[in-house]
């Protein structure tokens, strides 16, 4: 049996390839039944988002057939030529498949390293899998392992623990100041998306009070009913600071909206409150003097992007302990797998060999004349005991080249190695 996975991802093609190949959410289940035929493909499982496009699958021990049978049904599926779309695929087999499908599910494979969305995601594709009936014992272990993975990952490692977007910095650097932000007051100052999701993180994260000010008062009412907050006056936006604890800043204008000498008097009316503000917007809000003045913490943006950068870097050297740990982890999975796949190796094994001593008392039997019901059953002991004797330190052989990665050939070729002694056997007696 092979683990294979046939994709494409935000690392070899372009969003307008992505979107050729995604698999729609009401359409995966009838997907995933002509993908699994049962002769080639055994078992399956379709990953599909806005970064990639996987198939997992299981399929019989001829990997090439396996691999080419998923691009062929990608094609078809999709209507595409054949192999139009080869540039762009990837394709892994066995320990590299399973390797790659630890890496994705920890996210280290994620445009965002770190990132936690990838592992719902996938949950969520190895859910519809399981309902549409197309997951057997391979993948069920496969993806059972990988979710194991990528938890220790999260929690043995730090690669989560570092912000590395614009918004998450803001909301981390917020905690830093107040170290708790439940029931802060949060001002927004102009209607930029990158604020927006900024004021959404830090409600997430426990804010309370929401004030929205931007020219256009329509769009001010209509963000802060989206928000759950309240609209107030852009031309009356010092009074209102003064009511707030975190001001985001990300507006139109081509100049500074929060001067220095502004939000002084703003201290003055807070009794020198800490206030916290982060300009995103380009060319700055944010006069720059601002940051000199005494319970003012003031971040513009590329003070948030240096940040992101510093935790790019620390999530990148956390990379480097858990792809160690995926390792460890790849070679305990396919351990587990050989020991699977030896079971039914050593019980053919150790039923041949008591056929073959079956089929040689009964062809001596005359030999031994009359047998008494109690010889008969001493002889058939006797027999048992010498199979489980002979056949045992070849089984520990066997256990002992699992465990190590052995070839897998080992296994068929003791499987089939007395299945042939018999034949032979029996064709003599002929």
């Amino acid at each position: 049996m092979s683990i294979l996975v046939v994709g494409l991802s935000h690392k070899t093609a372009p969003v307008e390839i992505r979107e050729r190949l995604a698999f729609k959410e009401e359409l995966l289940s009838a997907a995933l039944n002509t993908l699994v035929d049962q002769e080639v493909v055994h078992e399956a499982l379709i990953v599909s988002t806005c970064n990639r496009v996987e198939m997992i699958i299981s399929a019989n021990g001829d990997t090439q057939a396996g691999l080419e049978r998923t691009r062929e049904f990608l094609y078809k599926y999709h209507d595409l030529p054949r192999s139009s779309m080869d540039q762009y695929l990837y394709h892994h087999a066995n320990e590299h498949a399973i390797k790659h499908v630890f890496r994705v599910a920890a996210s280290l494979d994620s445009m965002v390293m770190g990132e936690p969305q990838i592992l719902g995601q996938v949950k969520n594709a190895y859910a519809k899998a399981v309902e549409t009936g197309t997951v057997g014992r391979s993948l069920m272990k496969l993806m059972q392992h990988a979710f194991s993975v990528a938890k220790r990952v999260r929690t043995e490692t730090a690669i989560a623990s570092n912000a590395v977007s614009i918004s998450y910095v803001a909301v981390e650097l917020a905690k830093k100041v107040f170290d708790d932000l439940d029931g802060k007051t949060v001002m927004l100052l102009g209607a930029g998306e990158m604020a927006e999701l900024a004021m959404r993180h830090l409600k997430n994260n426990g804010a309370g009070r929401i004030l929205v000010a931007n020219r256009t008062n329509d769009r001010a009412k209509k963000l802060a009913s989206e928000l759950g907050g309240t609209a107030v006056p852009f031309e009356n936006l010092y009074e209102y600071l003064v009511e707030a604890d975190i001001a985001i800043v990300s507006t139109g204008a081509p100049d500074y909206v929060l001067t220095a000498a502004g939000v002084a008097k703003t201290i003055d009316a807070r009794r020198h409150r800490p206030l916290f503000l982060i300009d995103i917007a380009v060319p700055r809000n944010i006069d720059p003097d601002v940051s000199k003045l005494d319970s003012v913490f003031s971040f513009d943006i590329d003070d948030l992007e240096a940040a992101v950068e510093a935790n790019i870097r620390e999530r990148q050297q956390e990379a480097i302990e858990a792809e160690t740990l995926i390792q460890r982890e790849v070679d305990q999975f396919l351990s587990a797998m050989r020991s699977m796949e030896l079971g039914p190796a050593i019980a053919s094994l150790k039923q041949q060999m008591s056929e073959v001593a079956n089929a040689e008392f009964e062809r001596n039997r005359k030999r031994l004349g009359n047998l008494s019901t109690e010889q008969e059953e001493a002889i058939k002991a006797m027999m048992n005991s010498l199979t489980n004797k002979l056949s045992h330190p070849l089984i520990m052989q066997l256990r002992q080249a699992a465990e190590s990665g052995g070839d897998d050939k080992v296994i068929e070729l003791c499987q089939n190695a007395y299945s042939r002694g018999h034949t032979r056997q029996q064709r003599e007696e002929v």
